[in-house]
């Protein structure tokens, strides 16, 4: 099945490049393609994500409230996510769906031609940066370790964002988080092929400009839906019932 997926996604690719010329341009062309399949998923996905982000004060208060017994807890949170039609795994599954493309692309271009180049910008996409830095030295290899700098940033920058509404707390773990994730990202982007790297800035970019110009409107207006749906329901009373003793007879 790897296999089919793998040739598969060459063919794709090859097409493309076939149809624009550009090795390169054929992989910005199939980030595209890939992102607008995703497109509704993603959406999807955004909408959960404003949902939890909604509903995480009651579902922090259910954790406090059963913190001493975990089995009560799973069941009142089971029940709650049950009751608002909720997914907390919901907002993944683009992210999921991504993957194999990208790890795909490792072994594509390998079979690649060893000319493929991006308009002559990158003289070959199968080439690390580390390996344009031997072959071409640090100012040869320029634009190979910018497109590995933007590989951070555009990991950063998604995590920035989202720490806008969040508590000053949880905002700097987040940014802490975020400084770690992009220089393990620039790490990684050193020593894969570049074309890998061009995807995945191509695909982050496509995010970036997606979540400050849509994200962040849908996520506001569902909040506020969600907001106001909680603030309407009848408020429920969790009572728990003592068992009943039997009063002691008295002896004649």
């Amino acid at each position: 099945m790897w296999d089919w997926f793998i040739n598969f996604l060459t063919d794709i690719l090859a097409g493309l490049a076939g149809f624009v010329g550009d090795w390169g341009l054929a992989i910005i062309l199939l980030t595209f393609i890939i992102r607008l399949l995703l497109t509704p998923l993603t959406m999807k996905s955004t909408k959960s994500s404003a949902k939890m982000q909604a509903l995480q004060p009651r579902m922090m208060e259910i954790q406090e409230r059963y913190a001493d017994d975990p089995t009560r807890q799973s069941e009142e949170l089971r029940k709650f996510y049950s009751e608002n039609k909720f997914n907390p795994l919901g907002g993944c599954l683009p992210m999921f769906l991504q993957m194999p493309v990208f790890f795909a692309l490792f072994t594509v271009l390998q079979k690649v031609p060893a000319e493929a180049h991006f308009y002559g910008i990158l003289d070959s996409l199968s080439q690390s940066v580390s390996g344009a830095i031997s072959a071409n030295g640090w100012q040869g290899a320029i634009v190979y370790i910018l497109l590995d700098v933007l590989f951070g940033v555009l990991t950063l920058i998604p995590m920035l964002l989202n720490t806008q509404n969040s508590a000053p707390e949880q905002a700097s773990q987040t940014k802490i988080m975020g400084v770690v994730m992009a220089a393990m990202m620039m790490w990684f982007g050193w020593s894969v092929p570049v074309g890998v790297v061009l995807y995945y800035d191509t695909s982050a970019a496509w995010g970036v400009i997606q979540q400050v110009f849509i994200t962040q409107r849908v996520m506001e207006s569902i909040k506020a839906q969600e907001a106001e749906r909680l603030k309407n329901q009848p408020v429920q009373v969790d009572v728990v019932r003592k068992e009943r003793k039997q009063r002691p007879h008295k002896k004649d």
